[in-house]
């Protein structure tokens, strides 16, 4: 075997150029919201293709205001999946409404579509689907639920009025830059949130941006005044508008919440964003590589790019065929003696103490819990050199392959 190599599961890739914008943010005096981050969103807008983003604090941040947004709370219904993270349906519980967790496909990290449509009822108000390890969900399917379930709707404000369906509020965390049909992911939900947290493929340290698709009839500037409202107190001004000479008078419209991004976090995001289509193509080498070892030993993984999707390629999962719960912990424990972190994704959410506390039950979401117990995410970043892939490569394959012989020897012993 090789030297011993340290690989981190995921950390964050910073330049001297991320520094040096941090440190002339920091040196402008202007370190909360200002101008940085209003060109963070703009850069971001032209980089979707949508009218108007707005860079808040965090994903879950992005995804409560689009649920405030949309007047969503107590007596509605939201429909989400089982297998996520929790900021994915923390956020339902947040406002209020009823949280709806279906089961995923049969091994598969998409929720069961047809299980969405029949968990529909004249109480939903959102599904928020999961593009989760950066691969999009399959939007078509989504749209065709929402329309053919119109005559349920029971709007409840202004835009959900002109919406005029169930709204599409996509948990987009993992797939800035992924592209649908050729469209990019963000322009395609009613509502989708990123995340820019640090282990994320761009990081602005923490931070989110919520993008949202031009509702007919609804003003881009009152949503994005709305959002300001919400992330700022209620304070009608901002900061930045407020240094104008004569112009400190400002008045609170709502007891709102406090989630804004600093300039500070924005400066890292715009270097970040110059380096991202470079990064992006770092992250498909990586893939390309991993798939190629792996596939020939029947390690099972989602596929990231297809003639009809494109991946961000945030997360490598991989399934162990066969294997149990506690031998999948072994092989994290083996790779990590050799110094390879991997992780698990995710825990279904009904696993959790709090979402047993909500009534949710694991036996209900079988698929949900066959694909976690044999699911092991191995580093995937542009900090990894080839070196590196070919040592996690190198320690997957020695590992792995004996737990897949002995499964196979077991299989043969009992035919």
């Amino acid at each position: 075997m090789v030297d011993k190599k340290v690989i981190p599961f995921s950390p964050p890739d910073i330049s001297e150029a991320e520094i040096n914008e941090v440190a002339e943010a920091l040196r402008s005096g202007w370190i909360t919201t200002g101008p940085r981050v209003k060109e963070l969103e703009r850069r971001i807008t032209d980089y979707i293709g949508v009218k108007k983003a707005c860079c808040l604090n965090s994903q879950t941040a992005c995804a409560e205001m689009a649920l405030r947004i949309l007047g969503i709370g107590e007596g509605d219904e939201v429909i989400t999946s089982a297998y996520t993270y929790t900021a994915t349906a923390s956020v339902v519980c947040h406002v209020g409404a009823k949280l709806i967790l279906v089961d995923t496909q049969p091994d598969s990290l998409e929720m069961d579509y047809d299980a969405v449509e029949k968990a529909v009822s004249a109480k939903t108000k959102a599904i928020i689907p999961v593009d989760l390890a950066g691969i999009p969900c399959d939007y078509d399917r989504i749209y065709e639920i929402v329309n053919r379930k119109k005559s349920l709707f029971q709007p409840a404000n202004d835009i959900q009025k002109a919406i005029g369906r169930i709204v599409v509020c996509s948990d987009t965390a993992h797939a800035f830059g992924a592209k649908w049909h050729g469209r990019m992911v963000g322009s395609i939900a009613d509502f989708s949130s990123f995340s820019f947290h640090a282990v994320k493929n761009l990081t602005t340290a923490e931070g989110g941006a919520l993008t949202w698709r031009t509702i007919p009839g609804i003003s881009d500037e009152d949503i994005y005044h709305q959002l300001q409202l919400f992330s700022l107190h209620g304070q009608s001004k901002d900061a930045l508008a407020k240094t104008k000479l004569g112009a400190w008078e400002y008045d609170i419209a709502g007891t709102y919440y406090k989630c804004n991004m600093t300039d500070i976090m924005a400066a890292i995001g715009l270097k970040q964003l110059e380096r991202y289509p470079a990064m992006l193509q770092r992250r498909k080498e990586i893939i390309e590589k991993y798939d190629a070892a792996f596939h020939p030993l029947g390690i099972q993984t989602p596929e990231h790019y297809t003639d009809f999707y494109e991946s961000s390629g945030h997360l490598y999962i991989t399934r162990v065929p066969g294997i149990t719960p506690e031998q999948r912990n072994e092989i994290i424990c083996r790779m990590a003696e050799r110094g390879v972190a991997t992780n698990v994704h995710y825990k279904p959410l009904p696993m959790h103490t709090a979402y047993r506390n909500l009534g949710f039950d694991i036996k209900d979401y079988p698929n949900a819990y066959a694909y976690f117990a044999n699911e092991i995410t191995l580093p995937l970043h542009t900090c990894l050199s080839d070196a590196d892939v070919g040592y996690v490569v190198e320690q997957y394959q020695d590992i792995v392959k004996d737990y897949i012989i002995e499964d196979c020897e077991v299989g043969a012993a009992s035919a």
